[in-house]
């Protein structure tokens, strides 16, 4: 008997096996777009836009076969006359990158925080400790679900969105998602008022070297307690020691972590001019202030460089463009 399997869980379990990446799991959004080779095992996710092909990560792929799927796509890329930009490339693919021709400049930085030994006691944590007892006096109670049980996530969606303002999307591509053929591997932690969910953090696994779980999309009610994240971010932490979990990964955030000696060889100084410019000026086209602010409160973070990366002259439409298929602007 064959047991057919999706395109979908092929792609995972090339994840599974070879997908070193923090952010790796949202290689597996939907409306991103997969590219493979005959001969070649693994994938590269991308997206479309304008005149460029905008890859996520580096290839997912085994060694062997990584830098010659690159140069496929590389060559589609010709042949649909776009061009090339990558985005949250790891050290490792940011250098072998630029030996083939791309130019590479360091965007940001990802975040990781070790829950060996992990406590929220001492004097160091009073603040945030305060700050969760004040969203359990106001009822505050936090439960591990599933989108098929609390339909109400759709709900809080719409008002959190609509409490930034009505110019502001929904940002996608460098983020996760709550439902769709992938969310059985996700989980999903809700926090609730009288029973009704005000608030949600969803987990995507993460493979490779230091598997665990990212802290992907997170959404709230705009009139909830302070500390109502924290709570339900310290209750999925019990959960996942609880498992045996090593780390808790808190993902990419750019236009931060930016250090000159991190740059590879042939880094643009246009590039690096403009990415900081944005990490100075760039509040309202990213919020990387406080999102690194809401990573920090939880201890000693590993800091990671992550990389941009053109295939030949880069250029500044290509940062735009990436923008604006993430829908940050």
């Amino acid at each position: 008997m064959t047991i057919e399997i999706s395109e979908d869980e092929l792609a995972l379990r090339t994840l599974v096996d070879f997908g070193d990446h923090p952010s790796g799991f949202l290689a597996l959004n939907e409306g991103t777009e997969r590219f493979t080779a005959a001969g070649l095992r693994g994938f590269i996710a991308y997206r479309r836009s304008g005149r460029y092909l905008i890859q996520f990560g580096g290839p997912f792929a085994p060694a062997e076969d990584r830098m010659p799927l690159l140069a496929r796509f590389i060559d589609l890329a010709a042949t649909e006359r776009r061009k090339v930009v990558a985005i949250q490339l790891q050290r490792a693919d940011a250098e072998r990158y630029a030996e083939v021709g791309f130019t590479v400049n360091q965007v940001g930085a990802t975040y990781a925080l070790d829950l060996d030994g992990f406590t929220l006691r001492g004097t160091r944590f009073m603040r945030l400790r305060n700050k969760m007892s004040r969203a359990r006096r106001s009822g505050l109670r936090v439960i591990e679900t599933t989108t098929e049980e609390c339909t109400a996530l759709t709900s809080i969606d719409k008002r959190w969105l609509r409490s930034k303002g009505r110019h502001v999307k929904e940002i996608e591509f460098l983020v996760g998602q709550v439902g769709g053929p992938m969310q059985a591997h996700r989980r999903l932690f809700v926090g609730l008022l009288e029973g009704e969910p005000v608030a949600y953090i969803s987990y995507s696994p993460v493979y490779g070297e230091r598997p665990g779980w990212l802290h992907d999309l997170s959404r709230r009610l705009p009139d909830v307690a302070p500390g109502t994240m924290e709570t339900i971010n310290a209750a999925a932490i019990e959960a996942f020691r609880a498992a045996g979990t090593r780390w808790l990964h808190f993902g990419f955030t750019p236009f931060t972590g930016l250090d000159p000696a991190l740059e590879v060889s042939g880094a643009s100084p246009m590039v690096g001019r403009f990415i900081r410019l944005l990490a100075a000026h760039g509040a309202a086209v990213y919020p990387a202030k406080s999102q690194v602010s809401y990573k920090e409160k939880w201890g000693d973070l590993l800091v990671l460089p992550e990389y941009l990366a053109f295939y030949g002259r880069p250029r500044i439409g290509g940062i735009w463009q990436i923008l604006r298929t993430s829908k940050s602007l």
